[in-house]
């Protein structure tokens, strides 16, 4: 079964449009990028488009490539300030001058839609979360959507970034599975890997996962975005392979990517609700 993020973020956009559009709460998403990196812009874009698409408003910050930490900080302060601005989203990664922990620790917790404030990130762990990080949050969505059940199963998680990693493992522990995280420094990963129900890649290695590293049956979930030495897009996974012994799996492109972006529509309008409506 190929797992469509692409559809299901259609679908649930569309009735984030329309439950936006009857509320009377007009959400707005301020974004702050730093620097001309070509694919945070394009990813910015995006975003401001998907605003556009279910009636948010959106702002944007553009701060140069030299910005210091404290002009980030300021520019987030005054977001902060701003009773117009619902969600507040710091584009990663910054510059290395920058203290990328102290920008994301200025983000006022009721507006994080990104969910990487440490308050957020608590919450989460201690299965009460408020805005869940974007990507884990909408991988969540398409397990539910396609019935996968989480409950009792054998979940691996291959990564453990605080942007994914970390809290995908949170997420699937409070659905009641249980859960491995694995990492670089994991003994027998491979074997780990197999055993999992549920494997969730998130580690940015094109075509890292081959077919011997999963358990015929399992769901297999790819947030790899890579590029392979032809220069071609790719997942961790190598697709092809995988695809005859998983009973479900999310392709790139089309995957997980429609989805971070559906989430964080999801994560604005709800922050909006809590402030305003």
């Amino acid at each position: 079964m190929l797992i469509d993020g692409k559809g299901i973020s259609v679908k649930r956009l569309a009735a984030l449009k329309e439950e936006i559009a009857t509320s009377g709460c007009v959400p707005c998403l301020a974004t702050v990028i730093v620097g001309a990196d070509p694919a945070s812009q394009m990813y910015v874009r995006m975003k401001h488009k998907a605003c556009d698409d279910v009636g948010v408003t959106s702002v944007g910050v553009e701060l140069p490539e030299d910005a210091t930490t404290e002009e980030v900080v300021a520019a987030v302060a005054h977001l902060n300030d701003d009773p117009s601005v619902h969600g507040i989203l710091v584009q990663l990664p910054l510059p290395k001058q920058i203290d990328t922990e102290a920008v994301i620790e200025a983000v006022s917790p009721a507006k994080d839609v990104d969910g990487f404030h440490p308050e957020n990130v608590g919450a989460l762990f201690s299965g009460r979360p408020r805005f869940v990080p974007c990507t884990p949050g909408g991988i969540m969505t398409l397990l539910a959507e396609y019935a996968i059940p989480t409950a009792g199963a054998r979940a691996v998680v291959v990564g453990r970034s605080v942007d994914v990693g970390r809290p995908m493992a949170a997420l699937l522990i409070n659905a009641d599975a249980t859960v491995t995280v694995c990492h670089s420094r994991t003994k027998n990963l491979e074997d780990e890997m197999k055993a999992a129900d549920i494997l969730v890649s998130a580690i940015g290695k094109a075509r890292f996962v081959t077919k011997d590293m999963v358990k015929p049956g399992a769901v297999v979930i790819d947030v790899g975005i890579n590029y392979d030495d032809d220069g071609k897009l790719c997942g961790d996974v190598d697709f092809d392979a995988v695809a005859d012994v998983a009973s479900a799996i999310t392709p790139v492109p089309g995957g997980v990517g429609p989805m971070t972006i559906a989430t964080l529509m999801e994560n604005t309008f709800a922050a909006a609700k809590r402030q305003i409506c």
